[in-house]
C-alpha cells in the first residue's frame, strides 16, 4: 500500500460519516492516481501553480491598485479564506484537503477592480460571473486549453461558493461561510487602516456580539459556525439564528460604510470605465461588420472564435496594474517632440 492509499484509507476513521472522501471524488477525465497525493490534494496543487492563482496577488480586494503592502489583495483574501475554512473543516472532522482546494480556487476568475469589474463586464456583455469564470479557467482556459482537470467535487464548491447556490458537500458549504467571514472581518480591517471607519461606527449590537477587532470578529463566527454544525443530525452548515442576523448585519454595514463609501467611489469609477473601454475596443467592429483582430491569438483560440468570449477571458484574467497600462497604451496620447535636423 502506497502512501496516498494509507491515507485514503485512514479518512474513513478519521473524518465524520458526512465528510466527502476522496475515494469518491470522479474528474471528467480519468487519469492516473499519484503514489503520494491525493485527488484533493493534487487539485490543490495544480490550483496553487496555476497561472490564475499567480496573477491574484495583484488583483483588487476592495482598494484599487493599492499603494502599500499591507492591504488585502484577492490572493490573499483566497489564502485567509483557505486557513479560516481549514480550522472549521478539522473541528468538525471534514474534509481538509476538499476545503483547501475550493478556497484556493474559488476566485481564480475575479476581475481586475474586484467586483467593479465583475459588475462592468455584467453590464456591457450581458452575464458574467466571477463564480462561473473561476470554473472555465480550471476547465477550459489554464495549461494553454487543457484546463486542470479538477475533480468534481472542487469544481462544484468553486461554482456554488457564493449568492443563493448550494454546494453538493458539506466542504463546499463551509467554503461560503469561509468566503463570507473572511471579506468582512479583513475589509473591515483595512478599512480601519485606511480611516474610513472607526470601531465606534459599528453598530452596537454587532459589537457586543463578534467584538470590534480583526481577530475577536473571526474567533466569534468561527466558533458559531462550528459550534451549531456539530451534530450529525443537523442539515448542513451553519450559524444559530442570531449568528446568521448578526453576520447579514454586518454585512450591511460593511457595504453602507465601506464598500459604497463616497471615498471610493471615483476609483470605483474609474476601474469600471477602465474594463468597459477595453472590452469596446476588442470588439469594435469595421465598417464591414467585422472584429479588428485586437485580440491574442491564444484566446481567440480558446474562445473557439467567439470574440465577445474572448475577450471577457482576456480582460477578466488581467492584474488592475495590467489593465491600467493597457488602457493607457490604447487610450491615452503619448507625449513626443519634434527634433530639428
Amino acid at each position: 500500500m502506497n502512501p496516498r492509499e494509507r491515507i485514503e484509507e485512514r479518512e474513513y476513521d478519521a473524518l465524520s460519516p458526512r465528510a466527502f472522501h476522496v475515494k469518491e471524488a470522479k474528474r471528467a477525465h480519468a487519469e492516473a492516481k499519484d503514489p503520494l497525493r491525493t485527488d484533493f490534494a493534487r487539485d490543490r496543487d495544480r490550483i496553487l501553480h496555476s497561472n490564475s492563482f499567480r496573477r491574484m496577488k495583484h488583483k483588487t480586494q476592495v482598494y484599487i491598485a493599492p499603494q502599500g503592502d499591507h492591504y488585502r489583495t484577492r490572493m490573499t483574501h483566497t489564502l485567509e479564506v483557505a486557513q479560516i475554512g481549514r480550522t472549521m473543516a478539522r473541528a468538525l472532522s471534514l474534509n481538509e484537503d476538499l476545503v483547501e482546494a475550493i478556497a484556493l480556487g474559488h476566485d481564480l476568475g475575479h476581475t481586475p477592480f474586484g467586483h467593479v469589474g465583475e459588475q462592468a463586464l455584467k453590464e456591457i456583455y450581458g452575464h458574467f460571473e466571477h463564480n462561473e469564470q473561476s470554473v472555465r479557467i480550471a476547465e477550459r482556459l489554464e495549461r494553454d486549453g487543457a484546463g486542470l482537470n479538477l475533480t468534481l467535487p472542487v469544481l462544484d464548491g468553486m461554482l456554488n461558493h457564493c449568492g443563493p447556490l448550494k454546494a453538493h458537500t458539506l466542504e463546499g458549504s463551509l467554503i461560503k461561510y469561509a468566503d463570507r467571514i473572511a471579506y468582512l472581518c479583513h475589509d473591515y480591517e483595512d478599512a480601519e487602516s485606511m480611516g474610513l471607519i472607526t470601531a465606534t461606527d459599528v453598530p452596537e449590537e454587532i459589537r457586543r456580539r463578534i467584538g470590534t477587532t480583526h481577530s475577536s470578529m473571526i474567533t466569534a463566527m468561527v466558533t458559531d459556525v462550528v459550534e451549531h454544525s456539530m451534530q450529525d443530525e443537523t442539515d448542513g452548515i451553519h450559524m444559530c439564528e442570531e449568528g446568521d442576523r448578526i453576520l447579514l448585519d454586518f454585512r450591511r454595514f460593511m457595504f453602507r460604510a465601506v464598500y459604497m463609501s463616497d471615498n471610493l467611489i471615483p476609483d470605483r469609477d474609474r476601474g469600471s470605465h477602465v474594463v468597459k473601454m477595453l472590452f469596446s475596443y476588442y470588439t469594435e467592429r469595421d465598417r464591414s461588420g467585422a472584429c479588428y483582430d485586437r485580440l491574442p491569438e491564444k484566446q481567440l483560440r480558446l474562445a473557439g472564435g467567439d470574440i465577445p468570449r474572448a475577450a471577457v477571458d482576456y480582460i477578466s484574467g488581467l492584474t488592475d496594474n495590467f489593465a491600467i497600462n493597457l488602457y493607457e497604451d490604447i487610450f491615452v496620447p503619448r507625449y513626443w517632440t519634434f527634433k530639428k535636423e
